[in-house]
């Protein structure tokens, strides 16, 4: 996943797919899940959201938002970048 798109690497589908399984069964209420690239790492991760309003205020500095999902429907949520 995620080939093309200027990282050094793309995304194993088996991850991701356990990526969404874990934030659906966590016990916290999340909704949503951003993919990160991790600049340091080089790699991808997941960070699960609670409320979509959280999509586009996320940032943390050491990494860049790769797309955006909803845990139970699984549809990529467009994103707005300036």
């Amino acid at each position: 996943m995620f080939d093309g798109l200027g990282f050094s690497k793309s995304l194993n589908e088996d991850t991701f797919d356990q990526w969404l399984v874990n934030g659906r069964e966590s016990k916290i209420n999340y909704e949503y899940m951003l993919v990160l690239w991790e600049e340091g790492e080089q790699d991808y991760c997941p960070v699960y959201l609670e409320q979509r309003s959280e999509i586009e205020a996320y940032q943390d500095g050491h990494s860049i938002v790769v797309a955006a999902y909803h845990l139970f429907s699984e549809t990529k949520i467009s994103l707005h970048t300036a």
